[in-house]
């Protein structure tokens, strides 16, 4: 009889632990996975970029954008999530000036001029400073009677000659813009 008790018990035993096991502690579950959002969907000027669009004509890879304004003058300002440099600012101003005027003074002292965008437009390369690399800019009156100006900041230690091609991009993706292609 002995032999069928320890038989029982083992059985026994095994059955109520598997009972008893209640639902294990996974830990806390696990972070939500960022959600992609639209450059667009922070409003004012940003309403004119897109994240893809600025990565098929400058190559640079952007996710976060804030817009703001002031006045007459309205800016988005893109970068990555993961870094502040460089970034991407496009600035949008409501004004009354003419081609001549654009050109004679918003346009910088030894900035080429750009043909096919907008009334007037330039293109520039601004100097390193302390805090950033240098810069390059793309302004232009649009047909609209808008002031717009389009600037990517990189950051320390790139060579002048590499944001200079990026000048050259930045003139593509004004042009973009200035249509309402996006």
């Amino acid at each position: 009889m002995r032999a069928r008790i320890w038989l029982v018990v083992p059985a026994a035993l095994l059955a109520a632990g598997c009972a008893d096991e209640g639902p294990t502690e996974a830990g806390p579950p696990p972070p939500p996975s960022p959600v992609p959002v639209a450059a667009a969907s922070s409003g004012g000027a940003c309403r004119l970029l897109d994240f893809a669009v600025i990565a098929e004509h400058t190559g640079g890879t952007f996710d976060v954008a804030a817009a703001t304004e002031r006045g007459d003058t309205h800016t988005c300002l893109v970068r990555s999530a993961g870094a502040v440099l460089p970034e991407l600012t496009l600035s949008v101003t409501e004004t009354s000036i003419d081609a001549a005027t654009f050109t004679l003074d918003v346009q910088p002292s030894g900035a080429a001029k750009i043909s096919k965008l907008g009334k007037a437009a330039y293109r520039h390369t601004l100097p390193k400073t302390a805090k950033s690399g240098p810069a390059a800019e793309v302004g232009w009156l649009d047909t609209e009677g808008q002031l717009a100006t389009l600037r990517w900041t990189a950051p320390p230690g790139i060579a002048t000659a590499e944001v200079d091609k990026t000048a050259g991009k930045l003139v593509t993706l004004a042009k973009v813009i200035d249509t309402g292609q996006l």
